[in-house]
Order: structure tokens, then C-alpha cells, then sequence
């Protein structure tokens, strides 16, 4: 279903009615909804819906290249090649064509419950300061996804994945790579305040956003190793004062504590510091933990190894939400022979063992979201390490999500 042929965005939904087909996100009080998770129900079981609203050209380059961005690197610095106006007309385009209803159709076949999507703070465009370039015209389209996954039932993390200043260098998730991070900053601070503030507003007055459950305050923040007064400070001042600007919010809305969302920080296993430590709360606190094998040195890239690090890991307790990993493996080793899948399937039942341990093992915690749900012929062939979509298309990740922890090998 192509986004034009949609008139409205505003969805008249009855709450009652979605809570009933939602079972998952209902309350245990008899007739009473919510658009919280509970814990202790299904598993949270989703796919990232990433380079929708956040282009990253690595695993996106077909599309990149057809929206005539060239060599940059990001979507700033597209946008500057391309000029405001060209720019926002490719973004349309992309914004229309990547996720489609349909896509969302196909990820709730497959038992997912859960999408996360992260966007950037200019998906806000009040927000966007002179000087700074990004595409414009976002939001329209948040709102469609968004007000699909509801009638569908997906429950929906709101990620900001990019914050002003940028809060990781190097990276092209943060929509505008730069070499030293620029988010730690009182004004920068302030403007992702605002973000999450407006947010929460749309997300409890807008019908369309009724299974929007969790908020995460920022993606990937730089690390206490390589950066300690940045995340001191993010630990000290951004995260408390980002749980007191919802909650004000939430106050001032008059939600009911049944409706109030969860609010998400990077787990402590992330390296940027312990994100409870200044909170003024903690009930109802998430946390996002991104456990990707490829980078982890400490372990053996060996089949055997990969499968025992998965089958003895421990992430913690329910209220982690392990929000992005993939079957992939390390660089120097993908394309050896216990690896490679390049014009080959000789590996395919390691694969399918591989994406079953993990799954075993998060869903010992509180569930899972896989990076991503789509992406290009990335380094030139069909690369479903990254993408579930294609991975179930290979055979390699099952129909049904939830049975895929029965099929581990641990």
C-alpha cells in the first residue's frame, strides 16, 4: 500500500477495541487498558525498523545511491549535496518506499509483537537549528507507520537515535557523523528535552499512537572509557531530567499511572555508566542492551565458539530489552568457510542454530528486537546476517518467532 493512497493519518481507533486484540499490552485488571508492556507477558520479540527515518548508507546503499546522495556519508551532509528542497523530495520518496504497511503486515506474520523505530530530533523540525541539515517533511510518515503498527497491534519503542550535536563520533545513525560528539551540552540537552516532551504529548493525545509503550532517551551514548566527563554528565544531569520532563508531562496531561510510558536508558553493560544512578524513580525504567558477538573480541570466532558465548550469556532480568543484535560474525572471519554465505547454503543450519541461541538466551531477560528488519545487497550480495526479512526468505530465521527458542542448540 503505497503512503499516497493514505488521506489520513488521524486514525479513528477505539482503545477498547485494539486493547481486545492486543492481549499482550492489555492490563491484568479485567476490562482496564494500557499502553504499558507488562512484564512477566509475552516476550517483547521485534525488528528495528532502521534506515527509515535514520539512513545509515552501509547497510542502505542502493538506496542511498538512488536518491542521488553520492559519496556523503550522512544525511546532513546529503542534504547539502542535494540542496533543502531536492533533499526533502528524495527523502520523500525513500520515506514512502522502505517500510510499507505491507512490511509491517509481514513483520506481525512472522509472531513479532514489537517494533522499534528510531528517529532523529529533526523529525521535530522546531527543533532544528539555522546551519544544520537535515530532511524535512518526516513526520507525516512517523505518524502512518506508527498509526499501522497500532491497528496491527505492534507494540512500539520510540528510539531517539539521534540527538542534537550528535552523541557518538563516527557514526552514521547519529545523522551527522562528526569527529568529536557535540550532545553533552546544556543547549543540546535541552533540545532533546524538548523532544522527549513533545513526544510524549503526541504520543498520549494522538489515537494513532496508542501502542507507542516506551520511550528510549538516546541510542548509543559514548562510552565512560573513551569519554568520561561526557557520559559523567549525561549519567548526572541528562538522564534524571529526561525521567522529569515525561513525567511532567505525563502530570500535566493528567495520564493515569496504568498509561504512563516506560521510559528506556543504554543498559549498564553498554559501558557509559550505571543509568539508575540519579534517577529520581525507577518504576516502570527499561533498559536497551545491544549485544552484538561480531564485536566481542573475548569471543572464539568459531562456530563452537559463537554458540557457547550465546548459550552462556546472561543479560539480566526482565526490564532488559536486548534492542539490537544480528547473526553476524566477525569481519575477518564472515567469509571463511564456517561462514561464508555467499553463493553458498553449506552454512545455513549453523545460521539457523546461531539466531536460535540468541533468542534463548534474551528471552531469559525481557525479549528482544533484531537489527534490522531491512536493508540492501550490502558489500554487493543478499546479506541476511542484518535483515530478518531476508533472513526468513533464506530459511534461515523461522515463520514463527516464538518458536524459535525451542530450536535452540544450548
Amino acid at each position: 500500500m503505497r503512503f499516497a493512497s493514505q488521506t489520513s493519518v488521524a486514525l479513528a481507533i477505539s482503545v477498547a477495541s485494539l486493547a481486545e486484540s492486543r492481549p499482550s499490552l492489555s492490563s491484568s485488571d479485567a476490562g482496564k487498558t494500557s499502553r504499558r508492556w507488562l512484564r512477566g507477558s509475552d516476550k517483547i520479540r521485534g525488528v528495528n525498523l532502521g534506515s527509515q527515518f535514520i539512513i545509515e548508507r552501509w547497510m542502505a546503499g542502493d538506496a542511498w545511491s538512488s536518491m542521488g546522495c553520492g559519496n556523503s556519508n550522512d544525511e546532513w551532509s546529503c542534504v547539502q549535496l542535494l540542496g533543502q528542497d531536492a533533499a526533502d523530495a528524495a527523502f520523500r520518496t525513500h520515506w514512502q518506499t522502505w517500510i510499507t504497511a505491507d512490511d509491517l503486515k509481514e513483520i506481525q506474520s512472522y509472531g513479532l509483537n514489537t517494533v522499534r523505530i528510531p528517529v532523529g530530533f529533526w523529525i521535530n523540525e522546531d527543533l532544528v537549528n539555522d546551519g544544520e541539515y537535515y530532511p524535512r517533511g518526516g513526520l507525516e510518515y512517523l505518524d502512518y507507520i506508527v498509526g499501522n503498527c497500532t491497528e496491527l497491534g505492534l507494540y512500539v519503542i520510540m528510539d531517539l537515535h539521534g540527538g542534537p550535536g550528535s552523541q557518538f563520533p563516527g557514526q552514521q545513525y547519529t545523522g551527522h557523523v562528526v569527529d568529536s560528539p557535540g550532545f553533552y551540552t546544556g543547549d543540546n540537552y535541552e533540545r532533546a528535552y524538548q523532544f522527549l516532551e513533545w513526544m510524549t504529548e503526541r504520543a498520549h493525545t494522538n489515537s494513532a499512537y496508542f501502542s507507542v509503550g516506551m520511550l528510549q532517551v538516546i541510542n548509543e551514548p559514548v562510552h565512560s572509557g573513551e569519554y568520561p566527563s561526557e557520559a559523567a554528565d549525561m549519567i548526572a544531569d541528562y538522564y534524571p531530567n529526561a525521567w522529569t520532563r515525561i513525567r511532567d508531562r505525563e502530570a500535566q496531561l493528567g495520564t493515569a499511572d496504568s498509561d504512563k510510558h516506560h521510559i528506556q536508558f543504554m543498559g549498564e553493560a553498554w559501558g557509559s555508566g550505571n543509568p539508575n544512578q540519579n534517577l529520581p524513580d525507577t518504576t516502570f525504567a527499561f533498559y536497551d542492551d545491544h549485544r552484538y558477538y561480531k564485536w566481542d573480541t573475548a569471543v572464539s570466532a568459531t562456530q563452537d565458539g559463537y554458540i557457547s558465548a550465546a548459550c552462556s550469556d546472561n543479560r539480566g532480568g526482565s526490564d532488559i530489552i536486548v534492542g539490537e543484535w544480528s547473526i553476524s560474525v566477525a569481519d575477518d572471519a564472515q567469509y571463511n568457510s564456517e561462514f561464508d554465505i555467499r553463493d553458498t547454503d553449506a552454512n545455513n543450519d549453523w545460521y539457523k542454530q546461531f539466531f536460535a541461541a540468541q533468542v534463548q538466551t534474551f528471552e531469559l531477560s525481557g525479549g528482544w528486537v533484531f537489527w534490522s528488519w531491512k536493508c540492501d545487497y550490502i558489500a554487493g550480495f543478499n546479506e541476511w546476517r542484518w535483515c530478518y526479512k531476508s533472513a526468513v526468505d533464506a530459511g534461515i530465521i523461522p515463520k514463527d518467532a516464538a518458536s524459535a527458542a525451542s530450536m535452540s542448540p544450548c
